[in-house]
């Protein structure tokens, strides 16, 4: 029986570990989808959506805030994609589009609530006794969606006009644009983030049980 300090000491080096590869998806090319549309499919929620089920809601949340983090850097100092930049940072200007605070929110709420949603929707599903692969598969995809809404949703609502301007469409379009972005991004990475989610998480989880015991 491992006594707490070493539980909350085994706790802070697993989510290390996610963290370490939390990075390695978030700044290196290993963590892109190939995708269309300006907002690029990455794998940068799947540590997080881990992170919620294995080691608990909290500690989902603050590798959320991780990952805005680093999304807040990337988009700041490298950002892939210039013209959409000012969406997630007030730091990035280009011509006379510049992002504001709003730009933060939509940098770092999203992430959070994404590993909230992963640890609540486990939670949740494994109180109702479903099926594990349900139970993790969903609560990936469904956390990963949260973010895909999350951010698009704040795009819309914050920045709408001039998001669309810097695309050269129309405001009338901005909302089937984003429709096609959800398809060709959001759904991809609800796919991947579920099946990983299942695949990861349901082995890892037996194991640590049986090492906690």
């Amino acid at each position: 029986m491992k006594t707490p300090l070493r539980r909350r000491t085994l706790a802070l080096t697993q989510f290390a570990m996610l963290l370490a590869i939390e990075a390695v998806v978030c700044f290196t090319p290993l963590g892109s989808l190939p995708a269309v549309g300006p907002i690029v499919a990455t794998l940068a929620m799947v540590p997080v959506i881990i992170t919620a089920i294995l080691l608990g809601t909290g500690a989902g949340a603050a590798m959320g805030a991780f990952a805005g983090l680093f999304s807040f850097l990337i988009w700041t100092f490298t950002p892939p994609n210039p013209l959409v930049a000012f969406v997630f940072t007030p730091f990035y200007t280009l011509g006379t589009t510049q992002g504001n605070l709003w730009s933060l929110v939509i940098c770092f709420v999203p992430r959070i609530l994404t590993g909230v949603a992963a640890g609540a929707c486990f939670n949740l599903f494994t109180r109702l006794k479903w099926r594990s692969v349900f139970v993790y598969g969903l609560s990936g995809a469904l956390a990963s969606l949260v973010n895909t809404f999350g951010v698009l949703g704040g795009i819309y609502l914050f920045f709408g006009r001039t998001y669309a301007s810097v695309l050269g469409k129309g405001f009338e379009l901005l909302l089937g644009l984003i429709g096609l972005t959800v398809l060709t991004s959001g759904v991809p990475e609800a796919i991947v983030g579920g099946v990983l989610a299942n695949a990861i998480c349901r082995p890892l989880q037996k194991y640590m049980a049986r090492d906690s015991a």
